[in-house]
């Protein structure tokens, strides 16, 4: 299969490598290719993983986005939330008809991404999915090599619109043989995401050590019990506003991740993802992807739609609101929210109409 991998952080590294030592043809693109340092030329990424390192070769390596999504049956973007409007409008010149795009996680940008193809002029008929979380544990060391922890065995996923869900999946399937797993539509997808449930807590009951050491492992030493009892209530408000509209289980509790084998990463994932030491890093509370991401993007969507749907979520609110006062903006306002997407006014079967039919 023809695949376009998108971006430059750790996941797109990871997606290059797997991708192209399942044997599928990878066109990676960046939008500049002096930041793919010595790759540009040698097209060879190092892969550390439990069975060894190796070299693995990519087909293209390249800058120019058309040459990278031309004939791709696949558009694989793990990029930040925030950078999905951008790629959007990189994209519309060069889409066509029957492709599939995949943002791993979405933080409902398969929504965002298809208002903003068409408002940049694009016709194509595409399907936009998104799924919980990035299929790959996986950290970039260098321009040339990625440490692949562990990989999804599950990734719930839905697609806008709905009515090309079994067209969609089964695409993306080729890519992740035996992961993908349906759910009823994009934005069920978006409210499985795992990071505004995970981080939030994490950053946050943790913010004095993260700033005050160099190095800090908030999966290791800033995980104790009663950060996972905020976990837990954060993650039940989110299965209690997927309930309020309609979906159904499995809700993938965030409890599963650490007790069980039964979550999206499978057995053990908590524990291979501290024993690799690949997160005792340096996080700044302002700029990391964990604030302006999961918690300016993901907590600030999942508060609006509890609230849209009248279910009381006290703790994300919460935590966004001491978010905001931490990082000095007010993410309720300027996050991503059904008000700022437009969709706050519409009535419950309006929105499933959006969902199920498309722009």
């Amino acid at each position: 299969m023809k695949i376009a991998v998108l971006g430059g952080g750790n996941g797109s590294y990871a997606a290059a490598a797997d991708l192209s030592e399942a044997g599928h043809t990878v066109r990676f693109w960046r939008r500049e290719r002096s930041a793919f340092g010595p790759l540009a030329e040698t097209r060879r990424l190092t892969v550390r993983d439990f069975r060894g390192v190796r070299e693995v070769e990519i087909a293209v390596v390249t800058d120019d986005i058309a040459l990278a999504v031309r004939g791709a049956d696949l558009i694989l973007a793990p990029v930040p939330a925030f950078a999905q409007e951008d790629l959007a409008r990189r994209l519309a010149p060069h889409l066509a008809d029957g492709q599939v795009i995949y943002l791993p996680p979405g933080t409902f940008g398969s929504y965002l991404m298809a208002r903003t193809l068409r408002d940049a002029g694009s016709t194509a008929d595409v399907a936009i999915a998104e799924t919980g979380t990035l299929p790959w544990l996986t950290r970039k060391h260098a321009s040339g090599e990625v440490a692949i922890t562990t990989r999804a065995t599950r990734l719930p996923t839905g697609v806008f619109p709905a009515r090309r869900t079994d067209e969609a999946l089964a695409v993306i399937a080729q890519a992740f043989p035996g992961a993908i797993e349906p759910v009823e539509d994009a934005l069920s997808g978006a409210l499985m995401n795992a990071g505004p449930i995970i981080h939030p807590p994490l950053i946050l009951m943790n913010a004095g050590p993260i700033e005050h050491f160099d190095r800090w492992d908030i999966h290791n030493e800033g995980t104790q019990a009663s950060i996972r009892r905020v976990h837990a209530t954060l993650d039940a408000e989110r299965i209690v506003v997927r309930e309020a509209l309609g979906y159904g289980a499995p809700h993938f509790p965030l409890a599963d991740h650490y007790e069980t084998s039964n979550w999206m990463y499978g057995n053990l994932a908590h524990d291979k993802l501290v024993g690799s030491g690949d997160w005792h890093e340096h996080l700044n509370l302002k700029t990391h992807r964990y604030m302006s991401e999961d918690v300016a993007l993901g907590l600030a969507f999942l508060v609006s739609v509890g609230e849209w749907t009248e279910t009381p979520v006290p703790v994300a609110a919460g935590l966004l609101a001491i978010a905001g006062a931490a990082a000095g903006d007010d993410f309720r306002r300027t996050g991503r929210t059904l008000e700022r997407l437009g969709l706050a006014q519409m009535a419950p079967a309006e929105l499933q109409a959006l969902l199920r039919e498309g722009l």
